[in-house]
């Protein structure tokens, strides 16, 4: 049975071994597969043809960078399709993102790629170069195929209905107008951008726990204790987002002097960011603690902080700093969670001083119903989801374009941006012209900090000099992506962003 040639990594590396024993020639090749197709056929045919036994690893789910729905097929079902190919002598599952340490133990004759990975530039991880690398440390070399090809990716997206017919139809408008090439290549223009993010650095912890049902004595909900977790948030995370495209980040945030969790922050952000933190005697760095079940739903949560106003000399520092600086940034992307952090006199600051200003003013349980956008004039670009809008324009029924175009003029501001959740999202430019785009995401591992990575990207992109439809599509993309990360155990990676890009745009 095709089955018994798929073997484990280590069993991969002892079959070379044993071939290379015999004196026979070994070669590699790595890949998702996740639509066998004849490119893949002869592709494999064609390496099998340069040695005298062809290996093969297969990507393991976890670690197929094409963006939310992929891989179609699982691990096992792609490793059987390989496996039942006669030129195949074994297959085994590779956890990890790259064919590197397979190579390592491994240490095949030939590495087998395809003819469009001959060129390293187009190679949007840059894997590739290291993969070479690490075959010829062991006396190996890599081969390209010049074969038939094609694009899995093409092909499921055509005729497996990955997308929804809505977002097959919005994606089939877009990509008429915008290539992947091109808004990727926009993408990475914006790596000279100078940005100021300004915030609440915040500790966000998840406290993960199992249901044990209602206790003995009274109408109260129990659950087992499990582990915890904690995740760099807040303006941490907005500027970890943006650092990922703009090599020049400076965070401008406030920490508490007792309780500052200041080197767990440090520690976790990109090492690209130039930290300013202020510190307060009278409060600790704010901590959110949420109670999570195995489905990371939301059962509790408890606020650490003291939201009273900054104390006065803080405050004045802190402004006498933006003051200063403020010119030298080209973009400045404020997630205000209204925690306490923000004065009007730095929102004063902010809205004469900034060059480009993005905002999103956060509505949450700790600031409902006294934090509004409305703080912010002259803002040029507004970040908002719909209940923060229809807070701030106090109005529950109204269309949202029309309270999104009223609200735009009240601030003055160039952009203003809705985020609907699985509606998709919305931005409206000076015109009112209105651009609209469905949600891309299939798979919802965790909301939050969706809105964050909305902001940066798409606050990011306008400051930078894109249309407002590619901002909103670059925006809803890298939302598309956080979902799928629990919390903010990372942020949206420029390399995974372009290969979405690539994968919805084919």
């Amino acid at each position: 049975m095709s089955t018994e040639k798929i073997v484990s990594i280590e069993q991969l590396a002892q079959r070379a071994a044993e071939l290379k024993a015999q004196g026979k020639t070994v070669a590699l090749c790595h890949g998702t597969f996740d639509l066998l197709h004849i490119g893949h056929i002869r592709h494999l045919q064609s390496g099998a043809r340069q040695a005298d036994a062809l290996l093969v690893s297969v990507t393991a789910d976890e670690y197929v960078n094409k963006g939310p729905g992929r891989p179609v097929f699982n691990q096992y079902l792609r490793a059987e399709n390989i496996a039942a190919l006669a030129c195949v002598d074994s297959v085994a599952i590779n956890h990890a993102i790259t064919a590197v340490e397979v190579l390592d133990q491994v240490k095949p004759d030939l590495y087998v790629k395809g003819s469009d990975y001959k060129s390293t530039s187009d190679d949007l991880t840059g894997n590739i170069q290291h993969e070479k690398d690490a075959v010829e440390r062991h006396g190996g070399k890599i081969y390209f195929t010049d074969e038939l090809t094609s694009s899995s990716t093409r092909l499921l997206n055509e005729y497996f209905e990955v997308f929804s017919p809505e977002i097959s139809a919005y994606l089939d408008q877009f990509k008429d107008t915008v290539g992947a090439n091109e808004i990727i290549g926009k993408l990475k223009g914006l790596s000279g951008l100078n940005v100021l993010v300004v915030g609440e650095a915040i500790v966000d912890e998840y406290h993960y726990t199992s249901p044990l049902g209602q206790t003995g004595k009274g109408n109260v909900f129990s659950v087992k204790y499990n582990d915890y977790e904690r995740f760099a948030g807040g303006a941490i995370a907005v500027a970890n987002h943006v650092a990922e495209f703009a090599h020049n980040v400076t965070l401008l945030s406030g920490l508490g002097a007792t309780k500052s969790h200041e080197d767990f922050i440090r520690t976790n952000l990109n090492p690209a960011i130039d930290p300013v933190f202020f510190f307060s005697q009278d409060r600790p760095t704010i901590v959110k603690r949420r109670y999570v079940d195995a489905d990371i739903a939301k059962l509790f949560e408890v606020y650490f902080y003291n939201d009273a106003p900054l104390p006065e000399e803080t405050n004045r520092k802190i402004v006498a700093w933006l003051d200063k600086h403020l010119r030298d940034y080209d973009v400045v992307i404020v997630p205000d969670f209204g925690n306490g952090f923000i004065s009007n006199q730095m929102v004063a600051a902010l809205s004469k001083g900034a060059k480009y200003l993005a905002v999103n003013a956060q509505v949450n349980s700790g600031n409902r119903g006294y934090h509004l956008i409305t703080r912010y004039p002259n803002a040029d670009f507004l970040s908002l989801n719909e209940p923060e809008l229809r807070l701030a324009s106090h109005d529950r029924g109204a269309a949202i374009e029309e309270l999104a175009g009223q609200l735009a003029d009240k601030l003055s501001a160039q952009h203003i941006a809705i985020t609907r959740g699985t509606k998709g999202a919305l931005m409206l430019d000076q015109t009112k012209t209105a651009y609209k785009i469905p949600a891309l995401s299939s798979k919802v591992v965790d909301r939050i900090g969706a809105g964050d990575a909305f902001l940066s990207v798409a606050g990011l992109c306008l400051g930078g000099g894109l249309s407002p439809e590619q901002a909103l599509f670059a925006g809803s993309a890298a939302a598309a992506l956080d979902v799928q990360i629990v919390c903010n155990r990372e942020p949206v990676r420029a390399v995974a962003l372009f290969k979405y890009i690539t994968t919805l745009l084919k």
